[in-house]
């Protein structure tokens, strides 16, 4: 009779995300935004932009790079804060034209609504 045991490596989960996974930035909810529900996108030098469905100057949102560092630690810079009036609560990600230009939507806000202005 030939008897296999498999020995397999139990892992709490945090261990394993652990060893996979980091952060980069913890955002505060603040000034520097909060929420990041949408997904990164990722430029030429390694830059990554993103958007924050809370918090900045108006409390509805931002948009932000995170800026690699030597040693492994990124810097975030807010690039822009939604105000209602060129925007609010941005759910989507952002994308880049050939130009280089970021591009994205919000959920309210922004000079039209459905084609027709809210001014």
């Amino acid at each position: 009779m030939l008897v296999v045991i498999i020995v397999i490596p139990v892992l709490s989960p945090g261990a394993w995300a652990q060893s996979k996974y980091r952060t980069l930035y913890a955002f505060t909810g603040g000034m520097d935004g909060g929420s990041p529900v949408a997904s990164l996108i990722l430029d030429q030098a390694g830059n990554l932009y993103g958007t924050t469905v809370v918090g900045g100057a108006h409390s509805v949102g931002t948009v932000f790079e995170l800026t690699p560092k030597a040693g492994g630690s990124w810097t975030k810079k807010v690039l822009l804060n939604f105000n209602f009036k060129n925007g609010a609560l941005p759910l989507g990600g952002l994308i880049f034209d050939a130009s280089g230009n970021l591009y994205g939507t919000t959920y309210r806000g922004g000079p039209t609504t459905l084609g027709r202005s809210t001014s």
